[in-house]
């Protein structure tokens, strides 16, 4: 009866394991997606602001479109 305890203990222990590997690669792939999307909100804030500073600079905003 002890062997099989063994047995069984060790049995759920290598399925913890295989666990805890799948899970530090999903962790570690959703920890790249997080890394490009910052990536990409940094690029687009960026963005932003220099329209938003090119818009507040001049004669862009008000100016009649050429068809008027």
């Amino acid at each position: 009866m002890n062997d099989d305890r063994i047995i069984e203990l060790e049995i759920k222990t290598a399925y913890q394991e295989d666990l805890l590997q799948d899970l530090n690669k999903i962790v570690g792939r959703q920890q790249q997606q997080i890394d490009r999307l910052e990536a990409t909100c940094r690029m687009l804030n960026e963005r932003i602001k220099s329209l938003s500073a090119e818009g507040a600079g001049g004669e862009g905003a008000e100016e009649v479109p050429p068809h008027y």
